[in-house]
């Protein structure tokens, strides 16, 4: 059996990071077994859905190069079809109009509680095919009485429920709107979806799901539940743990392979593999080798993941994805002397943002400096600035190396560390004290635009 599956994300919110993993564990389940990769979006709630969110989940699925096949479905455009099938369903005995008011649903389920007991509805218009009330009757499905669900699930195992547990859901509203429940189940199915994966917060849905398909006559998928992501404390993630949206991790300067790499081993593993290609991954997921426990989310983690991925990125492709985060446009200079010093600044950065700072350095002067570089204002290192200006002019090459044995030399005739004339140079040219080498920096920047730096800083008053 061929497998198809799907991503149906709803876009009344920001795109969810853990249900980028959802996304991630169907594209890879699809491309693994040769299938295909379905979009839907479950716009059907217009009160809260925007055109900026849906646009937002197909910008985020390209930038991790999730393909999808075929065009996406939108689910708003399918509601005559959802309500055809409810009405069917009446039509067939399968389910029935319920006239009972919100009001006397309300006593009814008020009085269950009262009485400690969970509250279903009581079946009351049960056999009710015939008398419909505009704007008011709804439709239920007659649910199973009596007997139980069992689902074989992917991930979670052998699951079973009493039916008598089920309440005879609504399908169709009193204004004639088709529920998540009816529509989820009719696109599934006409969409030809083989496999559903998914968070296990719809766990419970499920079983009602199961309860449609069957009633229409209808091949029931497998599924597959997997376990939510939680933050360091043990709870739901979500904004209080820091970013919570995919949106955000891409603004925090995080690569889409550290993502992908990152995610993927959120509830998954390969032997003790912590890096891992997209081509091994295609290879190796399968949907059962999912864990049943919650994974938490770690930060660190994850840095240090994106801090291998940067490293492993070659300068030029590593420099078109900070050129977003820059606040101007590069010269041709500037651009050089960036990819010049990448090699330098990329094995000291997390994120992409920690990297343009840091990149600045060949973009502009600083306009501030640290409050520890007042220290190398005091009268004796200023002087091994000077000392450092007369260096860089006599010498016909900067290069690095060679300023290096220079710098050596004075700080031995001046009796001082070299940390100490290496520190004064960085609060010179970068306005604080950790980059990388100093006379990198220095060759990179070039002799004027070194010197020139130099001067700015000893001329201030701080």
């Amino acid at each position: 059996m061929s497998v198809i599956v799907r991503f149906a994300p709803s876009p009344t919110g920001v795109l969810h990071i853990g249900s980028v993993r959802t996304a991630l564990f169907n594209w890879l389940y699809a491309r693994h077994c040769s299938g295909k990769f379905l979009l839907r979006i479950e716009d059907t709630d217009k009160l809260r859905s925007t055109e900026e969110n849906a646009k937002a989940i197909l910008r985020i699925l390209k930038w991790l190069q999730l393909d999808w096949d075929g065009e996406p479905v939108i689910q708003s455009t399918r509601i005559e079809r959802h309500k055809e099938v409810a009405n069917k369903l009446v039509e067939q005995g399968k389910a029935y109009f319920c006239n009972c008011s919100p009001e006397e649903l309300a006593l009814k389920k008020e009085a269950a509680i009262k009485e400690g007991k969970s509250y279903k509805y009581d079946g009351k218009c049960r056999n009710n095919t015939t008398h419909y009330i505009e704007g008011k009757s709804v439709i239920r499905l007659k649910t199973d009485e009596s007997g139980e669900t069992v689902l074989d699930d992917l991930v979670q195992g052998r699951v079973v429920t009493e039916n008598s547990q089920l309440d005879d859901l609504v399908l169709l509203r009193s204004d004639g709107t088709p529920t998540f429940m009816l529509s989820v189940v009719v696109d599934d199915h006409d969409m030809g979806v083989t496999h559903v994966i998914r968070g296990d917060d719809h766990l419970t849905n499920t079983f009602r799901h199961i309860q449609i398909y069957r009633s229409c006559g209808w091949d029931v998928p497998r599924f597959g539940h997997i376990p939510l992501i939680y933050g360091p404390d043990g709870t739901k993630l979500s904004k209080r743990h820091g970013a919570a949206s995919a949106q955000d991790y891409i603004d925090l300067g995080y690569l889409q392979e550290a993502i992908f790499n990152y995610l993927l081993r959120l509830g998954w593993s390969h032997g003790d593999d912590e890096i891992i290609s997209r081509e091994d991954a295609v290879k190796w997921f399968d949907i059962c080798d999912v864990g049943k426990s919650p994974a938490r989310f770690d930060m660190v983690k994850l840095q240090n993941l994106n801090a291998h991925y940067m490293k492993a990125r070659n300068n030029e492709s590593l420099l078109a994805s900070i050129k977003p985060f820059l606040n101007t446009e590069l010269s041709e200079m500037q651009t050089n002397r960036i990819l010049l010093g990448l090699d330098g600044l990329k094995s000291r950065a997390k994120t992409l943002v920690d990297l343009v700072k840091s990149a600045l350095i060949y973009v502009e002067a600083p306009e501030a400096y640290d409050e520890v570089c007042a220290k190398y204002l005091m009268p004796e290192n200023v002087e091994l600035l000077k000392d450092m200006i007369k260096i860089i002019q006599s010498e016909e090459s900067i290069q690095q190396d060679i300023l290096l044995e220079r710098a050596k030399a004075l700080a031995n005739s001046r009796d001082v560390k070299l940390v100490e004339i290496a520190q004064a140079l960085r609060s010179a040219l970068c306005g604080y004290l950790v980059s990388p080498s100093v006379f990198e920096i220095i060759e990179i920047l070039g002799k004027d635009e070194s010197i020139q730096r130099i001067r700015r800083f000893i001329d201030l008053d701080m």
